[in-house]
């Protein structure tokens, strides 16, 4: 990815060798040389590791579950898809929703990737191109995603930019396939969604190193400091400065034009989603209020003065919500303008006293510099002003709720089925406590406000409901920590493993849960308790904080934050994902001493049968989620989603029965064996939590898993479907390869259920695992 770093001109010169004239010399890339010699990809392009693909989907066919059943891209549709119907350029029911699942994860990486390129430009042109990546303690493999994709080690800014242009280009590829008339395949249109997610995890690294390495976060600490979290950690009497989305550098100039100003203790400054997360990383005092899914109840609380916005996760109506509290809003990314002018050329005192007077409801301002002057003095002058506001009170809801129609529109819009209806009739007749019981469980989407022949504000009755237990909330979470040190992955690489350590759980992605985030928490502490490494990011890593025990203590208190057995890990936000998957490289590489650099297929294979990570994101919504999910399936990692992530529209689902799915080569012998199906499923969407816990109890299984590692990570599966579900599992003899496989306490049940099963021993085998057959050492 050469591009011009030198240009030198000279007139004119002589030497021995004669007179030289107008002699222009250009040097490209000056590319570095270390001891490890490059994989076979090296930036790889759509079709390189195709064969890798076809692989994994070959165990893990696609399960679609339509949306839609036409397609309208173009001007020949409608076309109905039913059936064994094609549409007018000859595409089928599949083929159309693997292009979909294409575009969404397209749209993902794009955004990550918009995102690095915008926080990588700015970072240059504070800090300067050659200012060091200084990403971790103890670490010297600072870039695993882009050593393993791109071959090349960064050592500077500047040095990211060869992979950020090779992932931009890939991405304009990826979107092109999706023009009508193009692929035919959707096998080959899976592929290239795996492609799409492999560029996002090195999008998300550039993104996550660049502002580590420059910004002051923490670099891979495990005792990166506790915040605070929820509504109760913002003091209403002062100025509010409220932000939102996943850019932090408007809110790193607002933080810093507070500190040059001696203002920090009088103004408050306070965040929801991401944003939040690394603005706690880079001031552990700044506050974080919640994920996404409170944006439209914070609001409405009227405790914000003024509400900047940045890029990504922001609800686009939220101008509407600011106006509603007369709360001006700025705007800093051309990627979310609202309407606003463009006042970035303007005096700040200008766009203030425009502000303040209510001449223009916001501005878009694109230098965050300039952003945190108008941010600050803003809310300075806008707090007196604002200071009668109140926000919808308890005592009010009665009133309203008398002019509800009981028509169930709300309950028909509401995405988890809540029962509005039955509160609204209590709060008729002076009961408030139905409506509190929603706000734990509703996920802040408005639906119910716009289905209502009414108008009645619903959102704002259900806080108004909770008000006295919200000023209250106050929860403490771990600063978000970043990389994963290479002397913890030393530490723990053969444990995993060999799977004495039964499994890395990362819980990630939006708030879109269907039962409320407790249910994130649960999942989390019935993993801790059983030993697993938890890792946490974005508006998961929040949730996990939000229960309490009898003590007070939130998890992260209880828990240390350590990559280790029983260590709870929030890396940060949601472009700090790239760690997690990034540690799971990192133990082929530092653990087992596999090749990195370019070396993506070997890698994968390594981490697909020897490394027991499943990830989860329980309430994820976003195109960005399912692009993360995408680059952990490339790599071999199981994805679990709740019930709202079946709308992403397809599965990726192993048939345990289909014994040649799950035939490995034995690198040693290089012959063909059963190992059994482990894991199972690659995206799979379960309709409860409990169904969750049990399935990712039995995702952790590799066909690597020594004896006594599986005999661990046997005893939980089955405790765990016992006590959801009052048996023992019915496929136990999938799983057990031996006796010595089988959990000592449970020998007598298990061996009981394997006889009727017929189980043979030996069967199943115990390789030496590998999909790859030039990884074979020895032929027969």
């Amino acid at each position: 990815m050469p591009k011009k770093d030198l240009s030198l001109r000279i007139g004119e010169f002589s030497s021995s060798l004669g007179v030289f004239k107008d002699l222009e010399i250009q040097v490209g890339r000056i590319l570095e040389e270390w001891e490890e010699a490059t994989g076979p990809t090296p930036f790889p392009e759509i079709a390189t590791l195709r064969e890798w693909d076809m692989k994994l989907l070959s165990r893990y066919k696609p399960f679609y579950m339509p949306f839609c059943d036409l397609c309208c891209l173009c001007t020949f549709g409608k076309c109905d898809l039913t059936g064994d119907k094609r549409g007018a350029c000859g595409i089928t029911m599949a083929g159309q929703q693997s292009r979909i699942v294409l575009l969404a994860c397209c749209i993902g990486a794009a955004a990550h990737a918009q995102h690095a390129r915008m926080m990588l430009n700015h970072l240059i042109e504070e800090y300067g191109r050659d200012a060091p990546l200084n990403v971790a303690l103890n670490t010297n493999v600072e870039a695993p995603h882009i050593r393993l994709v791109c071959g090349i080690r960064p050592k500077t800014l500047h040095d990211l930019d060869d992979a950020l242009t090779y992932v931009e280009e890939q991405i304009v590829q990826l979107l092109a396939s999706t023009h009508t008339g193009q692929e035919g395949s959707n096998l080959d249109y899976e592929s290239k969604v795996f492609h799409a997610g492999m560029l996002d995890h090195v999008a998300l690294e550039i993104a996550d190193i660049s502002q580590i390495s420059v910004l002051g976060f923490p670099k891979g600490d495990p005792e990166a400091p506790l915040a605070d979290l929820g509504f109760g950690v913002v003091d209403p009497s002062k100025p509010m400065i409220l932000v939102i989305g996943h850019n932090v550098l408007p809110s790193v100039d607002i933080v810093d034009y507070l500190m040059d100003h001696g203002l920090f203790g009088e103004v408050e400054v306070g965040g929801l989603c991401c944003t939040a997360h690394d603005l706690s990383r880079y001031d552990k005092r700044g506050k974080i209020i919640g994920p996404i899914s409170w944006e439209m109840r914070f609001i409405r609380s009227g405790i914000p003065d003024v509400v900047v916005v940045d890029k990504q996760c922001i609800r686009t109506d939220v101008l509407l919500e600011a106006q509603k509290i007369g709360a001006p809003l700025i705007a800093t990314s051309e990627m979310s303008c609202h309407g606003l002018p463009d006042r970035t050329q303007d005096d700040p005192e200008r766009i203030v006293e425009d502000l303040v007077k209510a001449r223009i409801p916001g501005a878009l301002i694109l230098d965050p510099r300039k952003v945190g002057e108008v941010a600050v003095k803003t809310a300075m002058k806008m707090a007196p002003k604002r200071a009668n506001f109140k926000a919808l009170m308890p005592e009010e809801l009665g009133g309203l709720a008398q002019r509800c129609r009981r028509c169930g529109e709300c309950v028909r819009a509401c995405p988890n089925n809540l029962p509005i209806l039955d509160a609204m009739n209590a709060a008729r007749i002076g009961d408030p406590t139905f409506l509190s019981n929603l706000y734990d469980a509703c996920v802040g989407c408005g639906r119910c406000e716009s289905a209502c022949p009414e108008d009645l504000p619903i959102m704002s009755m259900i806080n108004a409901s909770s008000s006295r237990r919200i000023a209250e909330e106050r929860f403490k979470i771990r600063v978000g920590r970043g990389a994963i040190q290479d002397v913890e992955i030393r530490e723990v690489g053969r444990a995993i493993v060999f799977g004495e350590i039964p499994g890395v759980l990362a819980l990630v992605g939006c708030a879109n849960y269907p039962e409320g985030g407790a249910d994130v928490a649960r999942i989390a502490e019935e993993f801790l308790k059983r030993r697993f490494i938890v890792v946490a990011s974005g508006c998961a890593a929040m949730a996990i904080a939000m229960t309490k025990d009898e003590e007070g203590l939130s998890l992260y208190e209880k828990y240390p934050g350590i990559f280790d057995a029983g260590g709870l890990v929030n890396v940060g936000s949601c472009v700090s994902n790239a760690h997690i998957t990034g540690a799971a490289i990192k133990i082929a590489n530092i653990f087992a001493k596999r090749p990195l650099r370019a070396n993506y297929e070997e890698i994968a294979d390594y981490i697909y049968n020897r490394v027991g990570a499943v990830g989860v994101a329980w309430g994820a919504m976003s195109q960005k989620a399912a692009s993360i999910a995408s680059g952990c399936w490339r790599l071999g990692i199981p994805v679990i989603v709740g019930p709202h992530g079946s709308k992403y529209r397809r599965m990726l689902l192993g048939r345990k029965e289909r014994m040649e799915d799950w035939m490995v080569y034995d690198a040693r012998t290089g012959e063909r064996v059963y190992v059994g199906p482990a894991p199972e499923h690659l995206f799979y969407a379960a309709e409860t939590v409990e169904e969750a816990i049990v399935m990712i109890a039995k995702l952790t299984m590799r066909p690597n898993d020594t004896s006594k590692g599986r005999a661990v990570k046997l005893s939980h599966y089955i405790d765990l479907y016992q006590r959801y579900y009052g048996e023992l599992p019915p496929d136990i003899h999938l799983f057990v390869r031996t006796n010595a496989d089988i959990p000592f306490t449970m020998r007598d049940q298990v061996m009981a259920n394997l006889e009727k099963a017929g189980w043979v021993e030996g069967k199943i085998a115990s390789p030496d695992p590998t999909l790859l057959e030039r990884l074979v050492r020895r032929r027969p």
